[in-house]
């Protein structure tokens, strides 16, 4: 289940790191109407935007779209293949496979989404701080971006789950708290370019608090670097909770989840491939619609493809 994809992320960051990315003052509308003009002409982006949006839709009207109630069981239909009835077969209990992708869609979308806001949450906030205030502050929030940066992902993410206990609310949680660190160190990054500015040292002159400078001046001019950070964010985070499911730390039967159901199948992979085979297609598609949706929108946001 380890797939590495984080090189776009990598890419990202380092010009986020070395303010190449800062957005500063340039005029909001002019700037995010010449990107989005960018983003149209990349065509591969455009169709996984597309992508995305019928996933978010299977989401939403999954109880519409589902021919069958994802948890009932039906002892009568057990390990089926593909069928009139079940599309793509059914599974060891006689649920069918296809309603329980679907319903996965969602279980997959609402993790990763709120996850990123979680870890966007903390990361902002305690980039913001670092990078405004330096010092000993910069100083410890640093020690503590690097402490969780010193344990690998998963093997913290599986350490979060035997603490807290498996299930949705809490991969939520130890997801963003996986993931904050990326954020904040983006983010301190930009605002480390940004509070040298004019107009913020404008606001400092005019007795401005510090929290009116940040959350008026700073964070606003790193909500490109927000954007492309959640946009790429999500599909790291789906990766986990499907490998999170997979040992059996994730969510929990019978709420469908991808990871899941390829745990499970590993036992019919002879007798029944599509099992596997279904749910780690439905993963594939959603890493990869993201990865290039955000691969494109960082290009998009790029000010340094302004005059290009």
């Amino acid at each position: 289940m380890k797939i590495n994809i984080f090189n776009k992320q990598k890419k990202f960051e380092e010009e986020v790191l070395s303010g190449e990315y800062a957005v500063g003052d340039m005029e909001y509308s002019s700037y995010y109407k010449d990107s989005f003009k960018r983003l149209k002409k990349n065509k591969m982006s455009m169709f996984c935007l597309f992508v995305i949006l019928l996933l978010i839709l299977i989401a939403i009207f999954a109880p519409l779209l589902a021919p069958y109630d994802p948890t009932v069981q039906d002892y009568a239909s057990i390990l089926q293949g593909p069928s009139k009835q079940h599309l793509l077969g059914t599974d060891e209990y006689g649920r069918d496979i296809l309603s329980r992708i679907i319903y996965g869609t969602r279980i997959s979308l609402s993790v990763g989404i709120l996850a990123q806001v979680i870890a966007t949450i903390i990361g902002v906030t305690m980039g913001s701080l670092a990078a405004y205030y330096g010092g000993w502050v910069d100083t410890l929030i640093s020690r503590i971006m690097e402490i969780f940066a010193a344990f690998p992902d998963l093997i913290f993410a599986m350490a979060i789950m035997y603490v807290l206990g498996a299930g949705m609310k809490n991969i939520f949680v130890a997801l963003g708290l996986l993931t904050w660190v990326r954020t904040a160190r983006m983010i301190r990054g930009s605002i480390l370019q940004l509070k040298e500015k004019e107009y913020v040292e404008a606001a400092k002159a005019s007795g401005a608090s510090p929290f009116y400078i940040i959350t008026r001046h700073l964070i606003p001019n790193c909500i490109s670097t927000i954007i492309v950070l959640v946009t790429l964010g999500i599909p790291n985070a789906i990766m986990y909770e499907a490998s999170l499911s997979f040992l059996g730390l994730g969510i929990q039967p019978p709420t469908p989840s991808w990871g899941s159901m390829i745990s499970f199948a590993q036992s019919y992979i002879s007798y029944l491939p599509g099992y596997s085979i279904f749910p780690g297609l439905a993963i594939m598609i959603t890493v990869i619609a993201f990865n290039i949706f955000g691969d494109g929108l960082r290009d998009a946001l790029d000010p340094k493809m302004k005059n290009q």
